[in-house]
């Protein structure tokens, strides 16, 4: 008996020295791995724990430095921003909040891109210090209210997109209002409505009376504003598209169900994007304003007719991509403004090979530089696939010379070459 009580004070000795070792080397390995340990078992990690290179990509725009941070699910603005950041793309994250100062350390600061997050209250000295701003994109956020206070600090702004915000119209928005109808400011706030109270819905803040923002200031004639002219309600503008700056300024209306071209895209983009919509017709001067304009793309509409004047005014477009459309052909002229435009896109349309398709292969075969593809026999059936330019070849070798109409002066040998392949303008 003896005997086993002494084992069994043995054991338990063993048990007791092993548990002691085996804590002490978990606190040495605790000891040596320091704050990567703790993190393991703490499930709050700050968001800016990584280097900032992991979060942000930085490029050159004209040798000015561009940070683009955007769609990171970033709750609040980097602390750590290189100071000599010239343009700033933050849009598509889940800010909310901007606080006094937070882009004090930019002084080189000239765009600033915050749409698409979740702003919902800036403070008035938020852009202390970017004296040199001269571009705002605060679109598509929570903001209802802003105060005059807030663009003090920025003298050089003339270019501010804060529509698609929930604009309360009331007193408080007043001091706002009248800085945005200032006549020299044009391209400030442009498009913004407001949302409530119900008696405003839909006015826009460049065109509201401030006056009736107040209610002792409202006047008798208030049925102006409950009751606007039935072709401003009609009308579509573009606050549901989302605008980007770089690589170079664009608009991109993708797939937002319109059935015209919006109005109020600003004037000087490079590059609109009204793809995948239910466009049906485009209509004399719809881009009369874009002088700037080099790619235009319409595809996966529902365009049957375009007017001859439809492309008016866009002198320096060089990609115009009409793809999956219902095109039969396009009427005489339609290209004619058309001066340096370097590719067409005409695939998956219903190109039907009459007399209406020998404008287009006419005008292919004067600017022969154009790049195209897709030009293709879906009707009649006899001609169905074939190339125009092979209907073309075929129509005028079976027309009889006497009855040939020389308003299209078509040379056959150069129909015959692109058929053959020898002139080449196809796009891969």
């Amino acid at each position: 008996m003896q005997m086993v009580k002494i084992i069994l004070f043995l054991l338990l000795c063993t048990a007791v020295e092993l548990r002691k070792i085996r804590n002490g080397r978990k606190e040495n390995r605790n000891k040596h791995c320091g704050a990567k340990c703790m993190r393991k078992h703490s499930s709050h990690v700050k968001r800016f724990a990584h280097p900032l290179k992991n979060i942000c990509e930085e490029s050159l725009y004209y040798s000015e430095k561009v940070l683009t941070c955007q769609d990171k699910q970033l709750i609040t603005i980097p602390s750590n921003l290189p100071d000599d950041i010239v343009h700033l793309q933050l849009a598509g994250n889940k800010i909310n909040r901007l606080k006094d100062s937070m882009f004090s350390t930019l002084k080189n600061l000239k765009s600033l891109d915050l749409q698409r997050n979740d702003i919902t209250t800036i403070q008035p000295g938020a852009f202390e210090g970017l004296d040199d701003l001269n571009t705002l994109l605060l679109q598509h956020n929570q903001l209802r209210f802003l105060s005059e206070e807030v663009f003090i600090p920025i003298p050089k702004l003339n270019y501010l997109r804060i529509y698609d915000n929930p604009w309360d119209c009331n007193c408080n928005l007043e001091d706002m209002v009248r800085k945005l109808q200032v006549p020299g400011h044009k391209n400030l706030g442009n498009l913004a409505k407001c949302k409530s109270p119900k008696v405003y819905v839909g006015q826009k803040l460049k065109k509201i009376n401030p006056d009736w923002l107040c209610p002792n200031n409202i006047f008798s004639n208030i049925s102006e504003v409950m009751d606007p002219p039935s072709s401003i309600l009609k009308e579509v503008d573009f606050t549901r598209c989302h605008i980007y700056l770089f690589p170079k300024p664009q608009v991109d209306c993708q797939d937002k169900d319109l059935t015209k071209i919006p109005i109020g895209i600003p004037a000087d983009v490079l590059e609109i994007n009204l793809g995948s919509n239910k466009i049906k017709q485009l209509n004399g001067r719809d881009f009369i304003h874009f002088k700037k304009l080099d790619t235009l793309n319409l595809s996966n509409n529902h365009i049957e007719t375009i007017d001859p004047a439809a492309f008016t005014g866009l002198l320096r477009l060089k990609t115009l991509d009409l793809s999956n459309n219902n095109l039969h052909s396009f009427k005489y002229g339609v290209l004619e403004d058309l001066y340096f435009i370097e590719k067409l896109v005409l695939t998956e349309n219903p190109w039907k090979c009459d007399y209406q398709i020998h404008y287009l292969a006419y005008w292919l075969q004067v600017h022969y530089t154009v790049q195209f593809e897709g030009l293709e026999c879906t009707m009649p059936n006899e001609f169905k696939g074939w190339t125009v330019q092979r209907y073309i070849k075929k129509y005028y070798e079976e027309c009889p010379k006497e009855n040939v109409i020389n308003s299209y002066d078509y040379d056959i040998s150069s129909l015959e070459e692109e058929e053959h392949g020898i002139r080449t303008r196809i796009i891969p």
